[in-house]
């Protein structure tokens, strides 16, 4: 089964679903390929990344949709990590293997052509066998955005969280600073019982202010289930005076969830940059 680019229409679609395993090995086995995607999303619609139950609501569900039409083969995506529902993506990484002879730029096309507009594949690479989008992922980059005014913004709703209260940017400054470095971040995740590593080194925290909105960036080798949201909310109430700047220390000290500020919104959450060596 070949796709010849241009061919597939909007009724047929539902004909590449079928693999048939016999034209395979009859035709001869093709080298198998192993292919990077580079990937945005609005989560706005999603039930997160991860392919769980009704993968029409997950982003993982709804590329190997169209990959499988595509190749005419069972394909499932390997991501550099999951992000939750309703949080977004500016460059998500992933990687799938295949024995398709399409090129990288007819994969791309492909691929633009029937996703959903909310999901958009920026980058098609042909990469190594062992390269794997997850285990060779030596850091990431997230933006968490806060319009930080008294009124809401009617058009950045799904984009950003509403945070009311005037805030104090120097002493949330002086908290970031506390954050960053190597630590066991345990209590500003939502994580309850783990036998795998919890600590982590943030490399660098950012927040700049333009106008009402306010964009905080972590730069770290791995982040834990939640965290970015829960130093969100962390700083976002030591600015407005409701938590002190010790609580930082304190909760490197005693590892307890309880103590952190509340996990902001999903909907301010991007996931920027995934670095490789």
């Amino acid at each position: 089964m070949i796709f010849v680019p241009g061919s597939l229409g909007k009724e047929e679609k539902s004909s590449y679903f079928c693999y048939d395993k016999r034209e395979k090995e009859y035709e001869g086995a093709s080298p198998m390929r192993n292919i990077k995607l580079t990937i945005e999303y609005d989560g706005k619609r999603y039930s997160g990344w991860q392919r769980l139950g009704n993968s029409e609501k997950t982003i993982q569900g709804k590329i190997e949709s169209i990959l499988t039409q595509m190749t005419g083969e069972p394909i499932e995506i390997i991501g550099s990590g999951r992000t939750d529902a309703g949080t977004h993506a500016r460059g998500q990484v992933a990687n799938f293997k295949t024995t398709s002879s399409l090129t990288t730029t007819e994969m791309l096309s492909f691929l633009n052509r029937y996703l959903p507009g909310d999901i958009v594949v920026k980058e098609v690479t042909e990469m190594p066998e062992r390269f794997h989008a997850r285990y060779n992922a030596t850091g990431k980059q997230y933006s968490y955005y806060v319009w930080n005014s008294p009124i809401p913004n009617a058009f950045e709703r799904y984009h950003s969280f509403h945070f009311p209260k005037a805030l104090d940017q120097e002493k949330m400054e002086q908290a970031c600073q506390k954050l960053i470095g190597t630590h066991d971040f345990i209590g500003f995740s939502a994580l309850k019982k783990t036998k795998k590593s919890t600590t982590r080194t943030i490399e660098k925290i950012t927040i700049e202010r333009n106008g009402e909105m306010l964009q905080f960036t972590f730069v770290g080798n791995g982040f834990l289930h939640k965290m970015v949201r829960i130093l969100v909310g962390t700083l976002l109430e030591i600015g407005a005076g409701t938590k002190e700047l010790a609580i930082i220390d304190e909760l490197f000290a005693t590892k307890v969830r309880e103590g952190a500020g509340e996990t902001a919104p999903a909907q301010g959450l991007f996931l920027d940059e995934v670095y490789y060596k």
